[in-house]
């Protein structure tokens, strides 16, 4: 008798359900923005593959009937085909089951989605074609498979989609730095622009006490000499007290245009806007953009200024630290040793409990003001306390202001996590 169309037919079905198996796994793991960007530069077959996609409920169902098909027909060919060899159709049935599950895990199933699995986007772009034709042909199946599908889904009543929380999007960004594909400072200017929503003025203005400001009856040789001892290219100006500021003289336009002129300062101060604590600094910069400015004026509910804001500041939230020739670099955090920080007061206490890895929930906003809350009162240089796992030191008071703190991490840290954990 003729064995050679059975083991033939068995081959094929084995290879079959190969393709089948490493198509759902290439499908299932692809880089769809990957796909997306070869689609654009042109690449037919990831265009193909964007195309499926969209309708990835009736090409899976497509792949688990061809991919049954085959596997039964390969099931039922060996065993006709053993039970022939072996003239017993109890032990053909039975050598034919061990034989074909052996064949169909190692190379119908295992092998093929390994593979596919490290190279999922070639993969689909390579079976892509092929998967279309079955599609066509197995139009008919999938239509009633689709119904099923749809009969499940009115059943069990699925939340619909919600699309990438900003969460899910950090962690993509995690992974993508873990993997490689992206560097350190690529992905902190990714995660910064990520959580720029969410920041408020009340984050990052420069508070009262350390604005340099201007009165408006000041005379050009005074504001010359704040312009050079202060190394600012712009100042606030004020009617009687900080709480007045009426607007901002430019360094560019009193040199160009008053200094050594008959133009009036007041001639040639800019407008200034103002705006509460609580606005999201991403509309403050299309704020300041829109009407040509660069500094807003941070006010209470009282009216009173707190501070000022600039676009300077918040572009430092995208991009980092920007220092001119005139700054005077500070590290608001820096990491003496493995567990010692030397911080200043103005550090916004949640990026210092972030660089800690420690979740954070006070009322204050910087370090300073979270020592004072702590303490509930103005500390003296050399105070200490402990908060969790941390010993945190005053090291440096100008007046009543924190200007610089210490934080130890104790040993203690494991038993304050798993406390947390449990």
């Amino acid at each position: 008798m003729n064995y050679a169309p059975s083991i033939m037919i068995i081959a094929i079905c084995i290879v079959m359900s190969m393709y089948f198996s490493a198509t759902e796994t290439a499908f299932s793991c692809l880089n769809r923005i990957r796909i997306k960007n070869k689609a654009e530069n042109g690449n037919k077959r990831a265009a193909l593959v964007l195309r499926l996609l969209d309708k990835y409920d009736e090409m899976l169902s497509t792949i688990l009937v061809g991919n049954n098909i085959v596997n039964i027909l390969c099931s039922s060919v060996a065993t006709l085909l053993f039970v022939n060899l072996l003239k017993d159709p109890d032990l053909g049935a039975t050598v034919s089951t061990v034989v074909i599950t052996v064949l169909l895990l190692i190379f119908g199933e295992i092998s093929p989605k390994t593979i596919a699995k490290e190279r999922p986007e070639g993969m689909a772009m390579f079976s892509a074609p092929i998967l279309r034709v079955f599609m066509f042909i197995l139009t008919p199946v999938a239509f009633i498979f689709k119904l099923w599908q749809n009969l499940i889904s009115m059943i069990l009543k699925a939340p619909a989609d919600q699309g990438i929380t900003e969460e899910e999007l950090l962690t993509i960004v995690d992974e993508a730095e873990q993997d490689g594909n992206l560097d350190k400072d690529e992905s902190e200017l990714i995660r910064s622009a990520i959580e720029f929503n969410e920041l408020e003025v009340r984050d990052i203005f420069t508070p009262r006490i350390d604005i340099s400001a201007i009165p408006s009856d000041i005379t050009k040789e005074q504001a010359a000499a704040v312009f050079s001892e202060t190394g600012y290219s712009r100042l606030p100006v004020y009617e009687g007290t900080l709480d007045n500021i009426t607007g901002i003289l430019y360094l560019k336009d009193f040199y160009n245009s008053s200094y050594n002129r008959q133009t009036d300062i007041h001639e040639i101060i800019k407008p200034v806007i103002y705006v509460p604590r609580s606005k999201k600094i991403s509309d403050l910069r299309k704020e300041l953009q829109q009407q040509q400015l660069h500094i807003a004026v941070v006010t209470d509910e009282f009216g009173g200024t707190v501070g000022i804001v600039t676009l300077e500041d918040i572009l430092e939230e995208l991009v980092g630290e920007i220092w001119d020739e005139h700054d005077e670099i500070i590290r608001e955090i820096s990491k003496v040793d493995e567990n010692r920080y030397i911080v200043s007061g103005k550090a916004n206490i949640e990026k210092v409990f972030e660089t800690l890895d420690m979740d954070s929930n006070f009322e204050a906003i910087t370090v300073g003001g979270w020592v004072m809350e702590m303490l509930e009162r103005i500390p003296s240089t050399g105070e200490q306390f402990t908060y969790r796992n941390l010993q945190v030191q005053v090291l440096k008071m100008m007046g009543r202001r924190i200007e610089q703190v210490e934080i130890i991490l104790t040993e203690e840290k494991e038993k304050h996590v798993k406390a947390e954990d449990n």
